[in-house]
């Protein structure tokens, strides 16, 4: 059951001269949500009040099913929860265990009339994050509520922040093609083997590419028809980096015109574009 507490009273907006000039409206900034456990009326709503006057968003419920459900429904929905542990129907305990077994690391304070030693180290067994003793100083209580939340989003950050890190560091999963037809040449990128012409007329020819025509090769079979700079084909087949000149693509790409177009002169596979790059045209596009 969720307990409806009458809101605070607001100040009146004062009235404004004709001439003013309303600034741009601007998003309200997000107000950190306090899940509020306890069955007692009057605390829940001395609680309730004292924390909507730092500024917090507090939802109370009197029992501790109530509390599941509404964080079953949103898990992330809160960034605190207050919890007492006599509670009717299912003891606090039982709740922040609960919220533990699901995967739920919300922080939880515990507030219980229960000072002994075995009730704090049963709770924080269970999962709490504080536990603080009734009757208690509301300075102190307010302390450990943003102190709890405090910590909690500086632990989401550093996790957000090393999930992206490892997601950079990831690296993209290559694959690399076995083999490409065109031309009619067949070419095996594992035994460096090209097979040029037909068996049924038996004009077929088989020879062997050097490991770097094969390099060179294979990363134009792996972006087909794409612009692909010198530059970035110096770094990906040679592994040298930044602008350097050389005419050794070059000298590369002569050296697969010969062995694989109709007309090395014309070429309609190997193609140079100028001041840009290179463009492998698999179809013979030219």
């Amino acid at each position: 059951m969720i307990l409806n507490t009458p809101s605070l009273p607001h100040s009146l907006t004062p009235s404004l001269p004709h001439s003013f000039t309303p600034l741009a409206p601007q998003l309200p900034m997000k107000k950190d949500a306090v899940l509020v456990v306890e069955d007692e009326l009057h605390l829940a709503t001395g609680i309730r009040y004292a924390l909507e006057r730092e500024n917090y968003a507090v939802t109370t419920v009197d029992d501790g099913p109530s509390a599941l459900e509404l964080l079953r429904d949103d898990p992330a929905r809160f960034d605190l929860i207050v919890l007492d542990l006599m509670l009717p129907g299912m003891s606090g305990y039982t709740v922040c265990e609960t919220l533990r077994n699901n995967k739920n690391f919300t922080p939880v304070l515990i507030l219980s009339a229960r000072t002994l030693s075995e009730d704090r180290t049963r709770g924080f067994d269970v999962g709490a994050n504080q536990y603080l003793t009734k009757p208690f100083e509301l300075d102190e209580f307010l302390a450990r509520v943003r102190n709890l939340i405090a910590f909690h989003r500086r632990q989401n950050a550093m996790l957000e922040e090393a999930q992206n890190a490892a997601k950079k560091e990831e690296p993209e999963p290559v694959i690399h093609l076995k083999s490409i037809e065109f031309g009619g040449a067949h070419v095996n990128f594992e035994t460096f083997e090209v097979r040029v012409g037909s068996e049924t007329t038996r004009s077929q020819r088989t020879f062997r590419l050097t490991h770097m025509e094969i390099r060179v090769l294979q990363y134009f079979a792996e972006h087909p028809n794409r612009l692909i700079p010198k530059e970035e084909l110096l770094e990906k087949v040679w592994d040298v980096r930044g602008l350097l000149n050389t005419r050794e693509p070059d000298q590369f790409i002569l050296r697969l015109r010969k062995i694989f177009e109709p007309d090395p002169s014309e070429p309609i596979y190997f193609l140079t574009v100028r001041n840009a790059g290179y463009r492998f045209s698999p179809d013979g596009e030219g």
